[in-house]
């Protein structure tokens, strides 16, 4: 399975509770369809966006930067983008495929294990 990176813009007043409830929905999307979910990171809380952005008839001017790394199949993030625009939490969201392969994300020098 190829490995996935998801980008996504959400927005800024979101409460704790909301926010962690939008992160485990992605979460489960992945992992219902036999994917699995690397990690999260937060790239930062009510970011100035770089321009003014319109989502659900709002415009926003502020938004939370996260990412989700998982491994999947190509289906799987189609489901994930077509969930995550249809929801009002979600400003911006985009997935990019980062390898194909695990050997494309260890360095040659360094060894596999294989079992």
């Amino acid at each position: 399975m190829p490995l996935y990176e998801l980008v996504c813009i959400s927005r800024a007043a979101l409460s704790q509770s909301a926010m962690a409830g939008l992160l485990k929905r992605s979460a489960e999307t992945v992992l219902d369809r036999g994917g699995a979910v690397r990690g999260f990171v937060n790239m930062g809380r009510d970011q100035t966006l770089p321009y003014r952005m319109r989502r659900h008839m709002e415009y926003h001017t502020t938004g939370t930067y996260w990412l989700m790394h998982y491994y999947a199949n190509p289906k799987t993030s189609g489901v994930l983008m077509s969930q995550l625009k249809l929801d009002p939490r979600v400003i911006r969201c985009n997935i990019v495929k980062v390898s194909d392969k695990l050997n494309e994300m260890v360095a040659t020098t360094e060894s596999i294990v294989t079992f």
